[in-house]
């Protein structure tokens, strides 16, 4: 059976969302990532600027999110983060949790499932790991408990 252990806390410090319009999916939103910190566990460092999170709202208001940034450890490697999943739960808590209201957690899901690319052989590791994250929305940032499947 596997198990789950806490890889790191990626806390992403966001930008102002830009609003990319109706297509046949959802609504567009393009989230620039500012930058954010990756503590405990077995991975540390920072998350760099530059990063976004393409995101599609669908009809319903829930989320589908697909981020990717990189993480620079504190030894200095390069990790890419590419990123994909779902935040959803009911309408009126949603709605709450977009406008950066601080909202109970256990009242909505927030789910993902990252995955990393590095050359750096300090860190290959990474390269064949497999992680879920579990993320909430504090303001202007997601804080992600990102858990490797052992």
């Amino acid at each position: 059976m596997p198990e789950l252990n806490l890889l790191a806390r990626i806390a992403l410090r966001l930008a102002p969302p830009l609003d990319l319009g109706q297509g046949p999916l959802g609504r567009g939103k393009l989230v620039g990532i500012a930058g954010g910190t990756v503590s405990g566990g077995r991975l540390r460092g920072e998350v760099l600027p530059g990063g976004s999170d393409w995101q599609t709202v669908r009809e319903d208001g829930s989320l589908l999110v697909e981020a990717r940034y990189v993480i620079r450890t504190l030894d200095g490697a390069l990790v890419t983060v590419r990123e994909n999943g779902v935040r959803h739960g009911p309408p009126e808590i949603l709605a709450r949790v977009a406008a950066g209201e601080a909202v109970d957690p256990s009242t909505y899901y927030f789910r993902t499932t990252p995955r990393f690319e590095t050359g750096d052989e300090r860190v290959s590791w990474l390269n064949n790991a497999v992680c879920v994250g579990s993320s909430v929305r504090v303001g202007d940032s997601v804080l992600l408990d990102c858990y490797l499947v052992d």
